[in-house]
C-alpha cells in the first residue's frame, strides 16, 4: 500500500511539482493551498507524512504545527520554508515539525528527506510492536508507550510529542549514554546536525516536568563532556 502524503503549500506551481515527483515515487499526494483547509485535511488524519509550508495564506506552518501536536497528531511533518535563519528553524523544530528543508531545495534532497523520515517512523513502531516492555516503571514515574503517558506520583505530566519521544527513548536503553548528535538523530531524525541546543532545551523542559528537584535530578541525568542518560538506578 503506498503511503499518505498531504503537500500544504500555497505557490501552485511548487505545489504541482511536489505532486508530480512525490507520485512518481510511489505516494499518494494530497494538495492544500492555504492554511486553514490544510489544517483541516491534517486534522482527518489517515497521512504518513505531511509536508508543510512555513508562509502560508490564512494560518502559518507553525501554527498548524502547533495546533496539530496539541490535538494529538503524530503524524511526521517535513517544514518547507523560504527563510533559512537559525531562530526560524529552531523555531519549527520546538513547535513539533520533524525536519526542516529550507527553499531553494532540490527534488532528490526532498525526496531523501521524505524516505529518511517515513523510515525512521517504520523503525520506531517496529521498536514499539516487538518490545518486551510495553510499560517502565522506574521510581514513581510510570511511562506507558502504548498510551503515550507518564504519570508520576500518580498525576499524569503533560509532556510534548518530541519530550515523549526523548524520555522514552531514554528510558528504553536506560544507563545507556547518547551525545546530543545522536539524539538529534534518533529522536527528529535526518538533517538536524549542529542544533545540539535543541536537544538541551527539551532536556530542560523535560525535568522540569518529571524531576521534583529539576537542579538535581533522579531520572534524566547528565554525563558531563559526553550527553545524557536515564538513571539506572531507577530501573
Amino acid at each position: 500500500m503506498s503511503r499518505k502524503l498531504l503537500v500544504i503549500e500555497d505557490n501552485q506551481d511548487l505545489g504541482n511539482l511536489l505532486k508530480l515527483h512525490l507520485s512518481d515515487a510511489g505516494y499518494q499526494v494530497e494538495i492544500k493551498v492555504d492554511g486553514r483547509a490544510g489544517l483541516a485535511a491534517a486534522l482527518l488524519g489517515g497521512q504518513d507524512l505531511i509536508v508543510l509550508d512555513l508562509m502560508l495564506p490564512g494560518m502559518d506552518g507553525l501554527d498548524i504545527c502547533r495546533r496539530l501536536r496539541g490535538a494529538g497528531s503524530y503524524a511526521p511533518i517535513l517544514m518547507l520554508t523560504s527563510k533559512s535563519t537559525e531562530i526560524d528553524r529552531v523555531v519549527g523544530l520546538e513547535m513539533g515539525a520533524d525536519d526542516y528543508l529550507s527553499k531553494p531545495f532540490s527534488i532528490p534532497e526532498l525526496l531523501a528527506r521524505v524516505k529518511a523520515i517515513l523510515r525512521r517512523i517504520d523503525n520506531m513502531r517496529a521498536e514499539k510492536k516487538d518490545a518486551v516492555e510495553r510499560v517502565i516503571s522506574a521510581g514513581d514515574l510510570i511511562i506507558n508507550f502504548e498510551k503515550r503517558t507518564v504519570v508520576r506520583a500518580g498525576v499524569e505530566i503533560e509532556l510534548t510529542a518530541k519530550e515523549f519521544d526523548l524520555i522514552a527513548h531514554l528510558a528504553r536503553h536506560r544507563g545507556r549514554v547518547y551525545t546530543r548528535s545522536q539524539l538529534l538523530d534518533q529522536v527528529w531524525g535526518y538533517g538536524h546536525d549542529g542544533y545540539e541546543h535543541t536537544v538541551n532545551s527539551h532536556i530542560n523542559r523535560l525535568r522540569a516536568k518529571i524531576e521534583s528537584q529539576p537542579q538535581q535530578p533522579e531520572y534524566v541525568l547528565t554525563v558531563w563532556g559526553v550527553g545524557y542518560k536515564f538513571s539506572e538506578a531507577k530501573g
